[in-house]
C-alpha cells in the first residue's frame, strides 16, 4: 500500500515533464550579487530565465513571464518600485510570485519592503531560510520569537534539526496559514507548508551554504517550477531537485578534491541533469 509521502513523491515525473514542456518564462528582480547564477540554475532546470527591473519596461516583461520571482538581496529604491509595479501587474493577469526575502530582519528597509510586498500583493510562494521566515512570522504577528538576523545566514540558534522540526514546523504552517502562501523554509531540513500539508524534506548537502547564491538559485527555481504548476507542487519540485543537485555536486568534489568554486558549477550541472524517476524514489520527506 502506498504511504501518503510516496503518494506526493509519485507525482515528480510529471512535474518535471511540465517545467520542460512549458519552459516558462521566468521574470527575476534580484540583487546584482547573484543574477548571473539565478539565470544559469532557471536554464539548467529547464525553463527561461528574463532578468528586468527597468521601470519602463518592467509591466510589459511581467506580461509576457509565466512567472515573477522577487529576491531583496541588494535593494535599491528603484528597483523596490519596479519590485511593487511588477506585483501589481502579476496579479493582474494572475502570475504567481515567488518572494526571497534575503536578510530581513537586518534592516528597516527590508523589514518595510518585505512587509509591504506581502501586505499589498498577492505572493504564491515564499522562500527563504527559517531565521527569514520566522522574522516574517514576528512582522505579521504569528509569533512573538525573536533572533537576531546574522546577515543574510541563518541564525545559529534557529538552525533546523531534528529536535526542533516539529516546533518549527508549526511556525511555518501558522505563518503560511495567515498569509495564505506557501512557505518554504530551507536548511539541513527542509520544511515546506501551505498551512494545511506540512512536509520535512530531507537532503542537500552542508557545502551548500558555502557558496554565495544557493538560496538565490533555489528561489529562483521555485519561481520555475511554480510557473509550470501551483505553487505547492512547484515549490516541493524544485527543493527536491536542488536537494539532489548539492548531492551529486559535493560527490564529485570529494571524488576529485574539489573545492566550493567547483560546486558551484557542479551544482547547475547536476540541476541540468536532473533525474525525474531518481528524485521520485530517492528523495526523503516526511509529513508532519
Amino acid at each position: 500500500m502506498i504511504n501518503k509521502e510516496e503518494k506526493i513523491l509519485e507525482k515528480i515525473p510529471d512535474l518535471i515533464k511540465n517545467v520542460k514542456e512549458k519552459c516558462p518564462l521566468t521574470h527575476c528582480i534580484t540583487n546584482f550579487v547573484t543574477v548571473n547564477d539565478c539565470a544559469n540554475a532557471v536554464l539548467a532546470i529547464g525553463a527561461s530565465p528574463i532578468m528586468a527591473e527597468e521601470l519602463d519596461e518592467v509591466e510589459e516583461i511581467v506580461n509576457i513571464s509565466d512567472a515573477l520571482v522577487i529576491n531583496i538581496g541588494t535593494l535599491k529604491h528603484p528597483q523596490i518600485e519596479a519590485m511593487k509595479i511588477g506585483s501589481a501587474q502579476a496579479n493582474k493577469i494572475n502570475i504567481p510570485i515567488t518572494l526571497d526575502p534575503v536578510g530581513v530582519g537586518v534592516s528597516k528597509l527590508r523589514n518595510n519592503t518585505t512587509i509591504d510586498l506581502i501586505k499589498n500583493y498577492n505572493i504564491s510562494a515564499i522562500r527563504g531560510n527559517i531565521t527569514e521566515i520566522k522574522t516574517i512570522a514576528k512582522l505579521f504577528n504569528v509569533t512573538d520569537e525573536t533572533n537576531t538576523a546574522k546577515g543574510v545566514d541563518v541564525c545559529n540558534d534557529d538552525i533546523i534539526t531534528k529536535d526542533n522540526l516539529k516546533a518549527n514546523g508549526k511556525i511555518i504552517a501558522k505563518t503560511a496559514e495567515k498569509l495564505n502562501t506557501v512557505i518554504l523554509a530551507s536548511g539541513p531540513i527542509d520544511i515546506l507548508s501551505d498551512g494545511k500539508t506540512t512536509i520535512a524534506i530531507y537532503g542537500g548537502d552542508e557545502m551548500m551554504p558555502l557558496i554565495t547564491g544557493s538560496g538565490c538559485m533555489l528561489s529562483s527555481i521555485v519561481g520555475s517550477c511554480i510557473g509550470a504548476t501551483n505553487p505547492f507542487d512547484g515549490t516541493l519540485l524544485a527543493i527536491l531537485a536542488m536537494n539532489k543537485a548539492g548531492e551529486k555536486a559535493r560527490a564529485k568534489v570529494d571524488e576529485e578534491n574539489l573545492g566550493t568554486g567547483s560546486f558551484r558549477t557542479l551544482l547547475i550541472d547536476a540541476l541540468y541533469k536532473t533525474d525525474a524517476e531518481e528524485l521520485a524514489n530517492e528523495s526523503k520527506i516526511e509529513i508532519l
